[in-house]
Order: structure tokens, then sequence, then C-alpha cells
């Protein structure tokens, strides 16, 4: 659940590969239910000593030693309330890790279609496992969504993109992960804070130091929060006096329905993902998660649910969403998405997990496009987002892949050039954006 998930959208891509198997992202043994009654994970022997080989001093300490930094880390966090004893505990897994701190920096970038990615990752299977968690765990489920508003489905569908419902939680220890991370520059400050909160969670005794495995990123449980949303959103579900994410399915439930309702604002009662049929002449520019109109306005415009059912002639603010652009898929995202691309700031994860959720509620599966969906490769988007960035455009990370950020430049593009302004890249744009030349836009089915 790393919200900033090395701080870019493309860690759900990531997340096909290692999300599931885990982040950004993304995923691949297909685990089956491993709840209250799992087994401990296997917990490797604590370190000798926290004698790593020492990292080199690291800039934005002032060229502290990792030990130094170390010994100033504690200080905090017994000054925020971190018993001497948790530290003393604690100190054989404080060591730094090279390794951790390279996987982070070398993450790879995959471009992939969405339909690609949902068809893996909104699998049949890990939508009836989703229904049968939630019938397994009906009374959890129902006094969720009465305490805090958050539909079964919803919970049910982040616990299987995250973990496969607990059969993927990560193998690493938790703490050389955060600590390794919170010495090195890149995100020190907010892994130093994960750092204290993973101390607090051993503190008041939810976890033992030895059960702390999880992703390489400092993740932990079923979920995958990271430790400062288990010390706020953690609770104990199923009375036992913890709040265990790791072994508990109805911890796992309240404690994400508690993070969903009051850490990503959800609101009650009302819908976050559908998908519609939009008519050939829709204007474009309007559509994108960055405009919002009335539903009875979409539905002046000739959008439809997927049958041709008109939608509800009322005033609740909706976006229409084309992950793929105006010949791909396309979906209603109400207010509740906000609470999707929070959780995770990709557009392909969010919206496959929107998906997932309303696939797992009883809907019905999207349709396929009715032709191949071309997409530019890597490359070539690189290469489109450095021409917007010269054309004045703030594009975030020039890095291959469609943020929302991107997504706004190539609409405001697509605009000026008079074509579908549909926020989707393809090689006419960029061929005019280059000047006239060709590009020839790579089939469906393409992942880099």
């Amino acid at each position: 659940m790393f919200r900033t998930r090395c701080a870019i959208a493309a860690i759900a891509t990531i997340f096909a590969f290692a999300s599931a198997a885990s982040a950004q992202q993304s995923l691949p043994p297909m685990g089956r239910p491993a709840a209250p009654a799992a087994p401990k994970a296997a917990t490797p022997a604590a370190p000798k000593a926290a004698t790593a080989a020492s990292p080199r001093a690291a800039s934005c300490h002032n060229g502290a030693s990792f030990d130094r930094f170390l010994a100033e880390l504690k200080q905090q966090a017994v000054a925020e309330g971190v018993s001497e004893r948790t530290i003393a505990a604690t100190a054989p897994y404080l060591i730094y890790d090279q390794g951790i701190v390279n996987r982070d920096r070398g993450q790879r970038v995959f471009g992939q279609l969405f339909t690609e990615f949902a068809g893996r990752m909104a699998a049949v299977y890990r939508m009836q496992n989703g229904q049968q968690h939630i019938k397994q765990y009906a009374a959890a489920f129902a006094r969720a969504e009465k305490e805090y508003g958050v539909p079964p489905a919803v919970i049910a569908a982040f616990w299987g993109l995250e973990s496969d419902f607990g059969a993927n939680m990560g193998n690493l220890p938790t703490l050389k992960s955060l600590v390794s991370l919170a010495y090195d520059c890149r995100r020190s400050e907010m892994f130093a804070k994960e750092t204290i909160a993973a101390l607090k969670i051993i503190d008041r005794g939810d976890l033992h130091p030895d059960e702390m495995i999880g992703s390489w990123a400092g993740e932990l449980g079923q979920t995958q929060f990271l430790p400062v949303h288990y010390v706020n959103y953690a609770v104990d579900y199923d009375g036992d006096g913890r709040r265990d994410l790791l072994r508990s399915g109805p911890d796992v439930i309240g404690s994400t329905a508690n993070y969903i309702a009051n850490g990503l604002k959800w609101r009650r009662g009302e819908p976050w993902l559908e998908e519609i049929k939009v008519p050939a002449n829709l204007p474009w520019e309007q559509t994108d998660l960055s405009t919002q109109l009335p539903r009875s306005k979409w539905a002046q415009l000739g959008v439809t649910y997927p049958d041709g059912r008109p939608l509800p002639n009322d005033n609740l603010a909706a976006s229409v969403l084309l992950p793929m652009g105006r010949t791909g898929p396309a979906f209603m995202a109400y207010p509740n998405f906000a609470a999707y691309t929070e959780w995770n700031n990709s557009l392909i994860y969010s919206t496959t997990a929107g998906y997932l959720a309303s696939r797992i509620a009883g809907a019905a599966p999207m349709r396929k496009p009715a032709q191949p969906v071309a997409q530019l490769p890597f490359n070539e988007l690189k290469e489109l987002q450095q021409l917007l960035v010269r054309a004045g455009y703030n594009v975030g990370k020039v890095d291959g892949v469609l943020g929302q950020q991107s997504r706004i430049a190539v609409k405001a593009m697509q605009v000026k050039y008079g074509l579908p302004a549909d926020s989707w890249p393809t090689a006419e744009l960029l061929a005019r954006m280059r000047g006239g030349g060709t590009a020839q836009a790579q089939p469906a089915g393409t992942v880099r």
C-alpha cells in the first residue's frame, strides 16, 4: 500500500511483477487464503550484531556514519514514547542493508496496457476468492461496513491485490528495510518516521521484532500497511488485545476499512467505479479525472451503461475515465475513486482495484475493445514526455509512464493540434510534436 510507492506512479505497473509477488508493485504466484490461522512466516535468525558493512557516510545526515545516525534515531524514538526495552530488543534487527537501497533505486518501469494488467490482476479466480472471503468473514465485513461505511467488495479487492489474501506478504525483515531506507538520502525523513512507527507497533505489543517480515519497502500485513498507517489505523477486531495484520482476518478487515474511511475519506453509500459506453461524438476534452460533471449531464451527452441502459438523471458528480483512450474501456469514476488513486497513484493499479471491487460486488466483466488499442513503445512515450516538457507542460517525472500529469499534458497538446483529446498518447501526436515525422504505434499486447 505504498502510497508514494517509491514516489512514482510506475509502481503499480511493477505491481504486476512484484505486488502479488509485490509494487510498485506487481505480482505472480496465485496463493490461496491464509487468514487468522495461517502459520507464522518463517523468520530468519536474528542478526548477531548490528555490524553490517558500514555504508558511505550519507550527505543528508551531515556526513554522520550509520551508527551515529541510528543512535540519534533511537533517541528520537524514545522521545516519542518508545521504551528502552523495545529499543534494546530491536537492536539486532536495526542494521544497514545496501541491497535494500539498491533495490529501491533500481526499480524498473514496465509499460503495460490496462486491459492486460486488469485481465491478470482482476482475474476470475481473484474475484471468486474475494467473494469467498466475504462469506468466510461475514460478521467482520458486516461490522466494518456498519462502522466505517466501506463495502465488503472494496476491502476484499485491496486484500486480494496486495497479498492474495495473505499468501504473498513479502519475506524480508521489515526493520532492516526501514532503517536502511531511512539512512539513504532519497526519502530519509519519510522512512525515519516509518522506522519509529515500526518500533511503536512492537512497543504496544502488536507484533514482535522477529514477526516483522514483509516487502522490501517496509510494508506489513495482508493489505500491506506502512508502519505509520499501521499505528494510526490498525484495529483489534478479533478481541485478542493485539492488532495483528499478518494473521488475523478480522483485524485485516477492520483496519483496512478504518484506513479507507478515515485515511482516504470514503463517502458512505456512494459508488466508486462503473463501466459505461461512450458515444463516438463525446466531447473528449471533457473526459479524464480532471473534469467532473453531474451524471445527468453525461447522460445528455450520450453516455450510457454498457447494455444501453440510461444513467440516473441526478447530480452525482462523476468523471469519464478512459484508461486507454476513446477506443478502449470506459468507466464512470465517482468521488470515491479518489480513495483508489490515493491508495496507489498509478492509474493502472487504481482502476484495476476499482474494477475488481465492482466484479466482486457482482458487476459483469468489462467489454473487450472492438479492435486492438495501439500503444506507444516505452522509449517513444518517454520522448513524447520530453517534447511536452519542452513545450512548457509539467508531466511530472519523465519516466515513460503515463501518469495523471502526463495525461493532462497530452490532452492539452491534442486540443492544440485538433486531435481527439482523450489523453491517450498516439503515434500521430508524437509525429506532430516531432514536426511532421512519422511514428509507428506499438500493437496492443507488448510489454516493456
